[in-house]
């Protein structure tokens, strides 16, 4: 059997889970929608408008390093689908007194697939990985006001066969620290592919989103609601039967979350309709898209763990570390961290 015969079982076992995360229309590197955040992971899997003191939320929007301590080295690992892992690693550091600039790179391997010939003799083992390497800035327009740009490249190679992709994520945000209101927008992927598997070149998953943070009056408890995907609205788009109401849930991601002993400890709670509606079509129930987490913070070291949701064959686990380096600089921005000092 020809080589170039192998890649099309792998290229199918890799688009069912993704298919099950959401990402439903025939796009290249849609390992860009996993969540790379135990933080976000918990609100539902996607969140622009959380102010946190947290790297690991610039892979959801650029605009978010202006919130981020200066130094600081976040770590991120995630269970996948059985025998595949995901990680990513994130460092932001102060520019002047406005700005900040953050390196990234994120990566989900899928283990070894075996090579197998038509008369079912393994003929060898092939790796599958894809990956991102990205870097960004974020400027502080005004007292609430940051932008924020990244610029990435992607890269995907299945069994020798490869492919690379350029891509730019756009954010700007807005946070009033004195009602503890937040939100945000967000053009994610805008790019292409620089090399395709064969002559055709496919789409990147462009995506669209807006989202609200909100805390409620003196209780340390913020309310988060975020729109996804908002470029496509056409039922045809979806690979399960959805119509009226349930077009607009899929599009709906929400999560509560709470602060508690002076802002050492968070806890997170989310749900993600869209996974639910997917993954009830793969024989699980709506409860597959809740999601939940917790966290703490000790001085300068950062730890998070959360559970999802994205694939039938296992749960996710995502755990995030984070350390600050001493440094003299302190992000305007973060005021936030300071004004989340409040105890149930």
């Amino acid at each position: 059997m020809s080589p170039k015969y192998h890649i099309i079982p792998i290229l199918l076992l890799l688009l069912l889970p993704l298919k099950t995360a959401a990402q439903e229309s025939t796009s290249i590197f849609n390992f860009l929608n996993l969540p790379t955040s135990a933080h976000a992971t918990a609100l539902g899997g996607k969140n622009i408008s959380l102010i946190e003191d947290d790297a690991s939320l610039i892979f959801q929007n650029p605009a978010l390093m202006g919130s981020v301590s200066d130094k600081t080295l976040n770590l991120n690992f995630m269970t996948y689908m059985q025998g595949s892992k995901t990680g990513s690693v994130s460092y932001v550091q102060a520019q002047g007194e406005r700005g900040s600039w953050g390196l990234s790179a994120q990566f989900v391997g899928y283990g070894e697939i075996p090579n197998v010939s038509t008369e079912g003799i393994i003929l060898g083992k092939n790796g599958a990985l894809d990956m991102a390497i990205a870097g960004g800035y974020s400027y502080m327009l005004s007292d609430y006001w940051v932008g924020g740009v990244t610029g990435k490249f992607l890269y995907s190679n299945y069994a020798g066969y490869s492919s690379i992709g350029l891509a730019v994520d756009l954010g700007v945000s807005y946070f009033n620290p004195d009602n503890d209101f937040s939100f945000a927008f967000v053009a994610a992927n805008l790019g292409g592919q620089v090399k395709a598997f064969g002559e055709v070149h496919e789409k990147l998953p462009v995506d669209l989103q807006f989202g609200i943070s909100k805390g409620l009056g003196s209780w340390p408890v913020r309310v988060h609601v975020m729109l996804y995907d908002m470029l496509h609205w056409d039922k045809a788009y979806y690979l399960t039967d959805c119509s009226g109401f349930r077009v607009f849930l899929n599009h709906l991601d929400i999560g509560l979350d709470a602060t508690l002993s002076k802002g050492r400890i968070w806890v997170g709670l989310g749900y993600n309709f869209r996974r639910a509606t997917c993954m009830v079509a793969e024989g699980a129930s709506n409860a597959s898209g809740i999601t939940f987490g917790a966290g703490i913070n000790i001085k300068r070291f950062k730890l998070g763990l959360a559970y999802g949701n994205y694939h039938t064959g296992a749960p996710t686990i995502a755990i995030t570390t984070a350390y600050s380096f001493p440094s003299k600089k302190k992000q305007a921005s973060t005021a936030k961290t300071e004004s989340d000092n409040q105890t149930l």
